[in-house]
């Protein structure tokens, strides 16, 4: 192993080769904070100008693209409520708050910071725990991976406010319904599509993702009458100090160690990703916090922030470990370089640290070198970036239109999706109103597809038979826990309820506080 640390050191550091993790970091990072091209885009952009490279140069490209443009994904999402990809969706959440509340400097700051940090965590794991990881991710079986899936969706708790997480369940399902159109995954046949061939294929993310985040935050300015405010004045200071104090690095650190070694874990699995790992990093850091901590998730809270962009990043270099060890690509993005390997002549497997010892340490090792790019790269450039919330908020709403519309049309050049898009960003509006969290029905989306997947897989080797659920005591353990975060809300407000009663309190606080206050009941059902 010191051997090949050698090499892939030696491979590295070499000055063509350094420079490709400059550029491809630099590419990547701009390439991701446009909406709509995320690190897919982004790596297939590069295809064509890796033919002309040796393999280690070529694929240390092509992951400085792709670590790159999950960077820069986030900035977009924090200025402008649009994610570059979607990896970054969970960014939004709690860095366009920020953004609002003129803390823009700090969130981009917090988020390079944990970029940095979950990147060089993952690189320092994926180092030496490569070959023993990828015996882990291969003992996973079709029925573990349906009950993570199953995991995974539990974790809808943690985009409810409170008292909604009825709501945040009915979102759930409607995400898993929207995922379900397309083409059969066991039979082959086109199912809700209504003989639209147009749907065959399905509803792509990207189109979801930018319906319901930019295009629904758009019109809801627009119907707010936001757009017609006299914009302040603003300079550079007005946007927010970039500096964290003592106490906020106190709050944030633990979070961002967690939720790095957490979303390298889940980018290690195969099809798992960035985008899953950000989604579960955001609702473990929500669950973990205590009551007061969680009223502020949603609203700019910084350990809101410092997940998902630790976990992401930790992700995609976790994601080199399938693709690298074992020949499986972990993404979409990961799937893309496998292909460039093979057209190499390389082939990914346990026989690559062997055969091709330079292409695998030198990937690794460059990918430490490439965060520390990412951070001297950004850092400088957040004052000069924070400049998008200067411009005049109707400049700014054709703009994020433009790059909506565009980013979804060049992903298929299909004129459907528009129309498509549109159609959902009313569903959103109405959602929205009607005060549904639209982040459960992203994550019910994401993970339906490939919780049927593993289904139908899991079914096929059982039988028919349900059994493989508490077979294996790995899945066992995984529905387990599943079934005690789905009961822990309803739980928590018993308890809470008991616990009121027995002190001769109203069980209902809010009922209580009406009292005080001498509201009549008319005006007390219309609160409600």
């Amino acid at each position: 192993m010191l051997d090949g640390i050698l090499t892939g050191l030696n491979t590295a550091i070499v000055p063509f080769n350094l420079m490709m993790v400059v550029l491809g970091c630099f590419a990547g990072t701009f390439i991701g904070m446009l909406p709509g091209l995320g690190p897919i885009s982004a790596v297939a952009l590069m295809i064509p100008i890796t033919y002309g490279l040796d393999p280690a140069s070529g694929i240390i490209l092509m992951a400085g693209v792709y670590y790159g443009a999950v960077f820069g994904g986030s900035t977009s999402s924090i200025l402008i409520n649009a994610p570059g990809c979607a990896s970054t969706v969970v960014t939004a959440f709690d860095g366009y708050p920020l953004a609002q509340k003129r803390k823009a400097g700090k969130a981009l700051a917090l988020a390079a910071y944990s970029s940095f940090t979950g990147g060089t965590i993952g690189a320092v794991i994926l180092l030496f725990a490569a070959p023993a990881l990828a015996s882990v991710s291969l003992s996973f079986q079709s029925s573990d991976y349906f009950a993570l899936m199953i995991l995974g969706l539990t974790a809808v708790s943690a985009f409810a406010g409170k008292g909604k997480v009825l709501k945040a369940f009915s979102m759930t399902v409607f995400g898993l319904m929207i995922s379900t159109v397309g083409t059969d995954v066991i039979s082959g046949a086109p199912r809700f599509t209504f003989g639209n061939l147009d749907l065959v294929d399905g509803v792509s993310f990207l189109l979801l993702a930018m319906a319901t985040f930019a295009l629904a935050e758009v019109v809801m300015t627009v119907l707010k009458g936001e757009h017609k405010k006299k914009e302040p004045d603003m300079d550079m200071s007005s946007l927010g100090s970039m500096k964290l104090s003592k106490d906020e690095i106190k709050e944030i650190a633990p979070t961002i160690g967690r939720s790095s070694i957490f979303g390298f874990l889940v980018g290690v699995l195969p099809g798992a990703g960035a985008t899953i790992a950000s989604f579960l990093a955001y609702g473990l850091e929500r669950n973990l916090a205590n009551a007061k901590q969680k009223l502020q998730f949603g609203k700019g809270a910084l350990r809101g922030l410092a997940a998902p962009e630790s976990a992401n990043n930790a992700a995609s270099t976790g994601s080199f470990v399938p693709l690298l060890t074992l020949g499986i690509p972990g993404s979409g993005t990961t799937a893309i370089m496998l292909g460039a390997l093979i057209a190499y002549g390389i082939q990914p497997g346990p026989r690559l640290f062997v055969d091709n010892p330079e292409v695998f340490w030198s990937v690794i090792i460059s990918m430490y070198f490439g965060n520390l790019v990412l951070l001297i790269l950004n850092l400088p450039l957040i004052p000069y970036i924070s400049r998008l919330l200067v411009i005049p908020t109707p400049i700014l709403i054709p703009l994020i239109l433009f790059f909506s519309i565009t980013g979804v049309y060049l992903v298929s050049f299909n004129t459907f999706d528009i129309y498509m898009m549109v159609f959902i960003t009313i569903a959103a509006i109405f959602l929205r109103l009607l005060e549904f969290p639209l982040a459960p029905m992203l994550l019910g989306f994401i993970l339906g597809g490939i919780m049927e997947n593993n289904l139908s897989r899991a079914l096929t080797l059982s039988d028919g038979s349900f059994a493989f659920l508490w077979e294996r005591p790995l899945t066992l353990g995984i529905m387990l826990t599943a079934g005690i975060v789905v009961l822990l809300p309803f739980l928590s407000g018993f308890f809470k309820r008991s616990v009121l009663l027995a002190e001769g309190r109203p069980a209902d606080a809010k009922s209580g506080h009406r009292e005080k206050s001498g509201k009549t009941g008319v005006a007390s059902l219309g609160e409600g």
